[in-house]
This record gives structure tokens, sequence and C-alpha cells, in this order.
């Protein structure tokens, strides 16, 4: 701040600004400076929060055997009346203090499951992982309108995204793991008032993050017998995601904050370039489906939802839009669909899945030379490269010819990225 309020002096000398533009500069400058150490401070409140009731129950740990049954009843709840006292002197006292609100309600939220844990074990309570962490969420949800608290909602994503991947991945097939969406769908209100109260802050990008990177994780738990339709489920689920990040909801966001975009494109690409071998279509062709038990089958239902649901945010997103405007990752699920149905009888499928990954990489170069991106560029120069290496292993070119591709794409790096600098400089002049 000092080195601002000497450069502020010395354009003042020089008269290059006003005395009134000096003062807003400097007021400017210490509302940036007060709204970062404001978070600096909710951060380690948090934390401070988090680390005093995991050393709480480390010490009573310790000694824990050594206590009788009525002394282990009273330290099981200690924390949990602690929490709640922390919560209840904020909200009265401490209401318009992030800090405080964040860092009470986050140590609740590990009180809670520290109690239940505790009370289980002192009366030999039966039970699993999984219901123990269900409790756990459905009694701190609350937490999260109770005390409008962004850490306790992030908490909550991350216990039910572990309660359903243990219902739904560690055993054969669970239908348990369903209510995840409903679980889900309770957090929505939150986030929603999140973005309209404090569409810049920190705690909406953590969202930003966690909610599309759960639901990715967790869709593959509605997988029973017909795993294969799964692939048709993802790409409209990263089609979903990609358009929503391109939606005017999210799209003036920094890219960085844009988890659904990043996320959205970034395993649409993944997943192609695995497609792109032949082991899957050879399997593709091999399935033997029967209609009537295809279309009741949870795959089949998931695949259906997230393919209509992402066909009308692309009808949504490009009303009024030329087709020009459209984004070539936007239409791959619409492209794979076709392509996974021609794919049960023909081995042309996998040509169309190459031939779509190189469409793609040409379409982002071209995008990155026409808006005078080096990062849009560099992405298609990366996408295409990737493809020839997949290629490498499994095609039976010859060595020479193999190094004459890379030698060429290595060029074409370096060639394309002196002609965008030298267009830049151009500009610059």
């Amino acid at each position: 701040m000092s080195i601002i309020l000497k450069e502020i002096t010395e354009l003042l000398n020089a008269e290059v600004i006003d005395q009134s533009t000096a003062e807003r500069i400097e007021d400017y400058y210490k509302k940036k400076k007060g709204t970062s150490a404001n978070r600096l401070f909710i951060a380690f409140g948090i934390l401070g929060a988090i680390l005093v009731g995991l050393g709480v129950i480390l010490i009573i740990a310790h000694n824990w055997d050594e206590l009788s049954r009525s002394t282990k009843t009273l330290f099981a709840f200690l924390p949990l009346l602690a929490g709640q006292g922390l919560c209840l002197y904020s909200l009265l006292k401490k209401q318009d203090s992030v800090a405080w609100n964040e860092s009470s309600a986050a140590f609740l939220f590990f009180a809670v499951g520290a109690s239940i844990s505790l009370v289980s074990q002192i009366y030999n309570i039966p039970g699993n992982l999984s219901s123990f962490i269900l409790t756990w969420m459905l009694l701190c949800l609350p937490l999260i309108y109770i005390m409008k608290s962004s850490t306790a909602s992030l908490l909550y994503l991350i216990g039910i995204s572990y309660y359903a991947a243990e219902v739904g991945y560690m055993s054969a097939y669970s239908q348990e793991s369903y209510l995840y969406w409903i679980l889900l769908l309770l957090v929505v209100p939150h986030y929603n008032l999140l973005y309209k109260r404090k569409p810049e802050g920190n705690f909406l990008v953590f969202h930003n993050w966690l909610f599309p990177l759960s639901i990715i994780i967790i869709l593959g738990t509605v997988a029973y017998k017909h795993e294969v339709l799964m692939f048709i489920a993802y790409f409209s689920l990263l089609g979903f995601l990609y358009l929503l990040g391109e939606s005017a909801v999210f799209t003036h966001l920094k890219l960085r904050n844009n988890g659904y975009k990043i996320l959205g494109l970034l395993g649409t690409l993944i997943l192609l370039i695995t497609l792109s071998f032949e082991w899957f279509w050879e399997e593709l062709r091999d399935e033997d489906f029967i209609l009537s038990e295809l279309v009741v089958s949870p795959e089949f239902i998931g695949a259906l939802i997230f393919s209509l649901l992402a066909a009308a945010l692309l009808y949504l997103n490009q009303k009024g839009k030329s087709l020009k405007e459209i984004k070539p990752v936007a239409l791959v699920f619409i492209v794979f669909i076709l392509t996974f149905i021609l794919g049960l009888k023909s081995a042309i499928a996998i040509i169309l899945i190459n031939l779509c990954v190189f469409v793609i990489g040409i379409l982002t170069v071209r995008e990155g030379a026409k808006e005078n991106s080096l990062g849009n560029l560099n992405l298609g120069l990366l996408i295409i490269t990737t493809l020839i290496i997949c290629r490498f292993f499994d095609t039976d070119l010859s060595f020479v010819l193999r190094g004459i591709l890379f030698v060429f794409v290595g060029a074409g790096f370096f060639v394309a990225n002196y002609l965008m600098l030298k267009k830049r400089k151009a500009n610059e002049l």
C-alpha cells in the first residue's frame, strides 16, 4: 500500500492526475486490501475451527480406554454442545461476520460426526460406513441454511458424494445410491442464493468446481447390466456441463472459475480419445441388447435424461445465434449418439470418432487464429498431436513415417505460435 501511495504522490506532483482522482484511487486500494484481509481471516477462521475440533478429538481418543462409560458419553456430546454454543453465539452476536458463521458451522459439522461415531462405539450400536455418513449429512443439512454457511455446503457435497460412491461402487449394485440425487437437489437453493448474493466470491468458485465434479464421479453408480450405455450418458452429461459453462449464467466468469466449462471440455476430449481405439467398438458389436429390458434399464434412463437436458440447453444457448457460433465440442454428444447407433453394426464408427477428434482440433486451431488466442491455438494443436500419438501405438506405419509425422507436428507447433506472436506484435504497432 505504501508503494501505491508513493506512486499516487508522484502522479500528483507531475500533474498527471488531480486530487479527486488520487483520493478515489486511494479509496479503491484501501477497500481492496480490506477485502483481501477479510478473505484471509475467513480462511484461517475455518481452518482453525477444523483443527481445534480434530485436536479435541485426538486428546480424548488418547485417554479413551481409561474413561468410564458415563465420562465417555459426556465427552461424546461435549464437542456437539460446544459447536452448538458457537453457532448460537454467531447467530445472536456475530450475524454479519462471515468468518464467525463459517468457522462455527465447520466446527459443528465435524462435531456432529464425532458425536455420532463416539456414541455408536460406546453403546455398541450396529451400523456401517454408508449409514453413518448418510445420518451425518442429514443432520448437518440444516446447518447450511440456518448458518448460511458455504463451508457446510461444500463439506455436505463431499459427504454425499462419498456416501453415493460407498454404496454404489463398493457393492455390486445398490439402489441406495439413487438417494444421492435427492440429497444433491437439497443443496441447490443455497447454491442459487450464493450465486445471486456473491457472484464473484471464492465460495461460489469452489461450488462451480465441486458440484459438476461430484455429478461426474457419481453418475457411474447407476450402471447395472448395460454398462456400455453409460458412454452415452457421460457424453451427454459432459456436453450439458460444457453448455452450462457457455450459458449466460456462467460465461462471464474467468475460465479458471468456470468448472462446468473446463470439466465438460476436458471430459469430452478424454472420452473421445479413449474411444478412438478399436477395443470399444469391437465389444459394442458383440453386445446383444433386448429392447424390452434396455428401455427400462437405469443406464438408458440416465442417458435419456442427460441427452434431453443437453439438447434443451443447446437450443437455449443457440437461440437467435447463427450456426457459425456453435462451438464444435457442444455438438459432440449428438454426434456420439449417432455414431454409437451406427457402431452397433458397422466398423466405420471408429473412423467417425477419429475424424470427429481431428475436426475438433482443426476448428479449435482456426478459432484460436481467428480470435488471436494462443490458448485455443495450442489446445487445438495438442488435440491433433494426441490423436497422432494414439494412432502411433495401434497402426502398422513404419518408424520413418511415424518420425516424419512427429517432425511435422512439432514444426506445426513452432510455426503456428511464431505466426501468432508475429501477428500480435504487428497489431500492437
